[in-house]
């Protein structure tokens, strides 16, 4: 509507009076009030889009992810223009790409690892296997100690010695624990007996009491060879298994030692070449490292066989006269004798009925 007024206004003529003034024509209100019209009609607008920028502004806020850097002067063109939430992605991915880096050079580094400790088992698990069955077979030689071996076959033949002195002690402990409580049950048998029968009394009543006094000395004796049966067991599968444990390592210590010096001397009688020669030099090296594995467990088994036959003779000297006192004693009928032998060996009874822990003993 605006456009057709202006352009209405624009082709009309001004006619011109006979002295040289304008003439006054309806039309010239209908011009001024197009002017005014156009006018406030642009104020509107403008004051409208000011309003909505306004607000837009305080609303929202400056979005800073949407902020531009400019390169080059004013009036440049749009060509300069680079967006801060381009720079922002790429710094982002630039840091998760190295910590992924990061994090696949370390499993790398952990698998190359696994790796090589795989490779050289492997190979020493070889040498190992070609050393043994070179050796049973009777065409590989073989390190021998002849007076350690001999101590060793001293120590594993005391062993299963002991081990049967170990099981038939037992064997007489669980006996002599099933005659003490036939001898407990007889006892009170003859107990009530005696009260039932008037007549035979007296010969239930003392024969009551001889067997509650051979089931306390019984108790007693149980008392010295459950401590002579505990001490053999410690001696045995304790102190006996650590030194044969240690054994077996020296013998495993000794054919790897065996293979090594049995792979140098392959490679010494071969050519002599610079790939040869690295060999030889690495072969060499092995060498040495399983000859100072083998020296020092080889130390190590003579000082604990040395040690463990001190050991077994005091223990075995202390509960060899334990023993014999004790059943000399009982079968004796010696009671004070039997309870001054566990005294001398600080031996403690448990009280009867006291053959399970209390509740305070198991926590």
């Amino acid at each position: 509507m605006t456009d057709s007024i202006m352009s209405k206004a624009a082709t009309m003529e001004i006619p011109i009076n006979s002295n040289g003034d304008t003439g006054t024509l309806p039309e010239d209100d209908s011009l001024e009030q197009a002017a005014q019209l156009q006018w406030s009609l642009d104020e509107k607008v403008g004051s409208s889009r000011g309003t909505r920028d306004l607000q837009q502004v305080m609303v929202s806020g400056p979005n800073l992810n949407e902020t531009s850097i400019v390169s080059g002067g004013y009036g440049g063109t749009a060509e300069g223009i680079i967006p801060t939430s381009s720079i922002k992605g790429s710094n982002m991915h630039h840091s998760s790409s190295s910590s992924s880096m990061v994090a696949d050079d370390a499993t790398r580094g952990v698998a190359v690892e696994k790796l090589e400790t795989m490779k050289k088992w492997g190979l020493n698990t070889y040498k190992c296997t070609k050393q043994m069955i070179s050796e049973r077979f009777g065409r590989g030689s073989r390190t021998v100690d002849l007076e350690l071996e001999a101590q060793i076959e001293v120590l594993r033949d005391t062993k299963k010695k002991y081990e049967n002195v170990l099981r038939l002690a037992r064997a007489l402990t669980n006996h002599f624990y099933n005659m003490v409580q036939t001898q407990h049950a007889l006892g009170d048998t003859f107990a009530d007996l005696s009260q039932k029968s008037p007549e035979l009394r007296d010969e239930f009543g003392y024969n009551a009491e001889t067997q509650k006094l051979l089931c306390k000395n019984g108790e007693t004796l149980l008392g010295a060879v459950n401590f002579f049966v505990s001490s053999i067991n410690t001696l045995v599968n304790k102190t006996m298994d650590d030194t044969l444990m240690t054994i077996k390592m020296y013998e495993n210590a000794r054919l790897e030692f065996d293979a090594y010096r049995s792979d140098l001397e392959e490679l010494s009688l071969g050519p002599r070449d610079a790939v040869a020669m690295a060999r030889i030099d690495a072969a060499q090296e092995q060498y040495q490292v399983q000859k100072d594995k083998y020296e020092h467990l080889r130390s190590d088994v003579i000082i604990k066989l040395k040690f463990l036959e001190e050991n077994k003779v005091k223990v075995m000297h202390k509960q060899l006269l334990l023993f014999h006192n004790a059943i000399s004693a009982y079968f004796a009928g010696n009671q004070q004798q039997l309870e001054q032998t566990l005294k001398q060996f600080n031996i403690k009874l448990r009280p009867p009925g006291a053959d399970k822990p209390s509740w305070l003993e198991e926590q």
